[in-house]
């Protein structure tokens, strides 16, 4: 499967408005972040979606992408759910609604926020964003975009979020601390993207000692960091980050091989 990081930005992107730019070098163009969302195209070209943030539109023309499958939404902070108008563009290319799975009390944010993109849909021309919520839990798996995707429970201190795994490839964004069972289905992972947000410590993101004791309990072969605040410069990361963990960039795309992932584990749940 593929992976593109469509934006690696924390809350207030990179440079945040002003410009302010922190640690982070103005003439080094990696260090320009737009919010945090990923897509992941399965070998049979049907992709996900992961997060609708505020730069959305940006993001998928620079991407070069037209339609999407399957949606899903981490948690509900505006970062990652302020686009949601823009998909009445991919409704109208794919001429249905999609369905959005999420924690209940993330579409019950949506709901509120976006209350006419769960109306009954418009077709063909979409007026507006057309939405069927699908509220998922932890520990359960659902195919989306014809990949078995596993939603992992994740603490960010203000709420819960979701992480994912598909096959040996996972997404953490916006968390401070992972429950015990969401660390253990993290093992045997090829590829995983975790967010980062500063050197120090914060209240309701992970900074880098931590997300570093993570990638050494997991090792996974290859760690690549988003979510990153205007205090990680992307020169500085390159020199001091160890082996096998790097910065995310907007843009990025890798592949990861379809594994299998672990076996269930005691608590899993179809869905």
């Amino acid at each position: 499967m593929r992976v593109t990081l469509l934006g690696t930005g924390a809350s207030a992107g990179v440079p945040q408005i002003g410009p302010v730019w922190g640690a982070c070098d103005p003439a080094d163009p990696r260090n320009r972040r737009s919010r945090s969302a990923i897509l992941v195209e399965a070998p049979d070209g049907r992709r996900l979606l992961v997060d609708a943030g505020p730069d959305l539109r940006a993001q998928l023309l620079a991407a070069g992408i037209g339609h999407i499958d399957a949606l899903m939404f981490t948690h509900h902070h505006a970062d990652h759910i302020m686009g949601v108008d823009e998909l009445r563009l991919i409704n109208r290319t794919i001429g249905r609604e999609l369905e959005a799975h999420a924690l209940p009390a993330t579409l019950d944010a949506l709901r509120r926020r976006f209350d006419y993109a769960f109306l009954p849909p418009t077709p063909p021309f979409f007026f507006r964003p057309a939405l069927v919520g699908v509220p998922v839990l932890p520990g359960e798996r659902a195919v989306l975009a014809g990949m078995e995707v596993r939603f992992l429970s994740q603490d960010h201190d203000v709420m819960e979020t979701l992480g994912i795994r598909i096959g040996d490839f996972a997404y953490s964004t916006d968390l401070v601390r992972m429950p015990a069972e969401t660390l253990d289905a993290l093992h045997g992972l090829d590829t995983w993207v975790v967010a980062c947000f500063q050197r120090e410590p914060h209240r309701v993101h992970a900074h880098l000692d931590q997300v570093l004791e993570w990638v050494a309990e997991l090792r996974p072969r290859r760690a690549i960091l988003t979510h990153m605040g205007i205090d990680l410069d992307a020169g500085w990361m390159e020199r001091n980050l160890p082996a096998g963990v790097e910065a995310g960039l907007d843009g990025m795309v890798f592949d990861v091989a379809c594994g299998r992932g672990p076996s269930a584990m005691p608590g899993d749940t179809p869905h």
